[in-house]
């Protein structure tokens, strides 16, 4: 067997370690630049800034549109987006692609585009909302029109992560509980939601933290009436030029929850991987 000359050049394997680290310092630009200017917004409202403001009226206001609407926009979201997802899921029309882009639009469209066409759709003078004024029914610039807003633009993120869910269920799970009897209900009710449920309650969660944030939809769509309109965004929006103190509060709040609601997914995801796997 021949032997390489000492005097041979060597080629030169780089080793993992090497590789990996080329790719961690890759990556701390992005990083940084996602991570500095959330530091710079705690670090500018210490807690004793945060606990003053508390009880701030403009603060406990806002909180209270935003929690009592986005919890019935998420409540109105499972309850009309399951069928939803659970039709896209089981058959596979000539138009499907059509379908799943336009549930997919409202997460790529600018929200400023989306209350615009929801004020022409609902407003007064509207496409529908001029037929409801003559029933004295009003939906812009009301309470109702800040839970459209807010089920148009995070609907789809329930929608698709149900979708997925529902997808991954066997078939033959149902077809077996069917020959034994079970209605369809029972089938969904026993069936198709426990299988599914990580999808639904994480897709839930996200649809939440979405609407939570909305703004621009809602402040042409719904308006910016402070205890009736006013959810956090855009009491921040209005406090910055006001009270900039009354913005870092509800910033800070409004991180602190879309912090939770996230972290509440990523545990359900790696629950459900750890099961699987």
């Amino acid at each position: 067997m021949s032997q390489a000359s000492p005097t041979s050049p060597q080629r030169w394997q780089p080793t993992r370690h090497w590789y990996q680290n080329r790719w961690q310092l890759l990556s701390l630009p992005l990083l940084v630049f996602l991570t500095l200017p959330l530091i710079a917004l705690l670090l500018r409202t210490p807690p004793s800034l945060l606990l003053a403001h508390l009880n701030d009226p403009v603060v406990l206001r806002a909180l209270q549109v935003s929690l009592s609407t986005t919890f019935i926009a998420t409540l109105v979201i499972i309850l009309t987006g399951t069928p939803v997802a659970f039709f896209l899921s089981r058959n596979h029309l000539p138009g499907q692609r059509i379908i799943d882009t336009l549930i997919d639009l409202p997460t790529v469209l600018p929200p400023a585009v989306a209350g615009l066409a929801l004020l022409l759709a609902f407003g007064r003078r509207g496409l529908l909302g001029n037929y409801l004024d003559l029933f004295g029914i009003q939906i812009a610039f009301t309470r109702t029109a800040v839970i459209m807003a807010q089920v148009f633009i995070a609907a789809p993120f329930y929608v698709k992560s149900a979708v997925i869910g529902f997808s991954g269920i066997d078939p033959e799970l149902e077809q077996a509980a069917s020959l034994d009897g079970a209605s369809g209900w029972h089938i969904f009710r026993y069936v198709l939601v426990p299988l599914s449920w990580s999808a639904l309650v994480s897709g839930s969660m996200l649809s939440w933290a979405r609407a939570l944030g909305e703004f621009g939809a809602t402040i042409i769509f719904a308006g910016n009436f402070p205890g009736r309109t006013q959810t956090m965004p855009l009491a921040i929006y209005l406090g910055f030029e006001i009270n900039l103190d009354v913005s870092l509060t509800l910033s800070v709040i409004l991180l602190a929850f879309s912090f939770i609601a996230l972290l509440i997914v990523k545990w359900i995801l790696s629950r459900q991987e750890t099961r699987a796997s």
